[in-house]
């Protein structure tokens, strides 16, 4: 429950972070035209608000909806659909009445504060934390893989060389450059001979689900970390802390080894040999159905010290091409994720997720690096989404006005508010659809 918790306050922070710099941005080149804004709200406030105070011919204030939040900009067709005012003589101070270039302006001042907040997380990061990775060569046993891994042909022990005949220095970046760039091949030393694994669009459905794990391979020399409640550990008396030595008198050289044997031993009774307090005992144990025992493993650094990662510092004036390059290739990922969602064969549409998908890439302790890693990503994400030339997301905003400003015809009223109706209802069906997704995953 306190994991929970921890989740939502993140996610509830960094998000009122996100749409309050964003909805600033539309504010600041408003304010720069000259244009009245009637309202500037951090979440939705239908019926009643938590908390408001006017000043100026500006209401600020809380809504209760925490699912974004807005600027009211007079004389614009919004979500309010205010059709009373926009019935009335255009004034002076009203959107319409603007120049397209400026309304241009104001419609994408949200957007570009996101990007231009991602940008500056990802500077200042890489100045206080610098960037720490495995280099894919220091996996020196190769990689572990669970079933889904196995299914698309790789194997424990397998060393990759390359993915569509390119080396990945990161090895965090294996997985994700074979599932953005629809790899077709993995490259893997296997046995001492070169081994060239065909990824088909079949392979990629469980890859951008992510049910494939693929990790560095890891000895077998761990303690028992937490215990699942209620789980076969649990009810044999494993504890935290307790050393593996053997199963059923057999000893391993790898974790996976360790793993294969449980799997092979579902739902039967196994004998773990333990070191308590440097004190053997053997323990018996029934192992589940799915072949797990139901407890964390806890790998010793000194014995984990065969991973050695990389560690790249950078000066204050370093890390600024080096953040903006970040947050460019971050976009340019994004996007093939998105893209991806358009492929009927790889079935990306079901793992859209709302709010749980979005609280879960959250830790469950607070963590302030990867608190501003994900909201620069969230960011990143909010930027791209509301460019979509959807009505009702400034996309839409900004695609009627490129026309008004190429063919010099401005859209009807009549049109742009059918339009926002429409955008609205398209908008509310994605976020039913990806929250749905989600719901459907608790249960499967």
């Amino acid at each position: 429950m306190e994991q929970v918790l921890i989740k939502a306050a993140q996610l509830i922070l960094s998000l009122s972070i996100l749409v309050i710099l964003h909805e600033f941005g539309h504010y600041a080149f408003a304010r720069l035209f000259k244009t009245r804004v009637e309202k500037f709200y951090l979440f939705f406030d239908p019926w009643f608000s938590l908390f408001k105070v006017k000043k100026g011919d500006t209401e600020y204030g809380v809504g209760w909806l925490p699912l974004g939040g807005y600027v009211k900009i007079s004389g614009m067709i919004d979500e309010s659909m205010d059709k009373e005012a926009m019935s009335q003589e255009p004034q002076p101070w009203e959107f319409r009445s603007k120049k397209a270039y400026q309304r241009l302006l104001i419609m994408i001042g949200g957007v570009l504060m996101n990007f231009i907040l991602a940008f500056i997380i990802y500077i200042a990061i890489l100045y206080a934390y610098g960037t720490e990775y495995l280099p894919t060569e220091n996996a020196k046993y190769g990689i572990m893989v669970n079933e889904a891994g196995e299914e698309i042909g790789l194997q424990n022990g397998d060393k990759i060389l390359a993915v569509d005949g390119q080396y990945i220095e990161n090895f965090q970046k294996i997985l994700p450059t074979v599932v953005l760039d629809k790899a077709h091949t993995i490259t893997v030393e296997r046995d001492g001979q070169k081994v060239d694994i065909e990824i088909t669009d079949e392979h990629l459905v469980p890859l951008i689900k992510g049910e494939v794990d693929i990790t560095p391979r890891y000895l077998f020399d761990c303690s028992v970390g937490k215990v699942a409640k209620d789980s076969p550990a649990s009810e044999a008396g494993l504890e935290k802390g307790d050393k593996f030595v053997s199963v059923d008198g057999q000893t391993f050289q790898f974790y996976d080894q360790f793993i294969k044997y449980l799997r092979a031993h579902k739902e039967k009774q196994v004998t773990v040999s333990v070191l308590r307090d440097n004190q053997p005992m053997d323990i018996p144990v029934v192992v589940s159905e799915e072949g797990k025992l139901g407890f964390q493993a806890d790998f010793d650094e000194e014995t984990m010290s065969y991973l050695q990662t990389k560690t790249t510092k950078y000066t204050f004036a370093e890390s600024i091409p080096a953040g903006i390059n970040k947050g460019v290739n971050t976009v340019k990922d994004y996007l093939k994720q998105f893209k991806l969602i358009f492929s009927p064969k790889t079935k990306a549409y079901e793992s859209l997720g709302g709010f749980i998908s979005i609280g879960n890439i959250f830790p469950g302790a607070w963590d302030w690096y990867a608190f501003w890693n994900m909201t620069a990503f969230l960011s990143i994400i909010l930027g791209v989404m509301n460019l979509l030339p959807i009505p009702a997301l400034d996309g839409g905003h900004v695609t009627f006005l490129l026309f008004e400003m190429i063919t010099g015809r401005k859209p009807g009223e009549k049109f742009l508010e059918y339009a926002q109706i429409t955008g609205m209802i398209i908008l509310l069906a994605l976020v039913l659809f990806a929250n749905a997704n989600d719901i459907f995953k608790l249960f499967k």
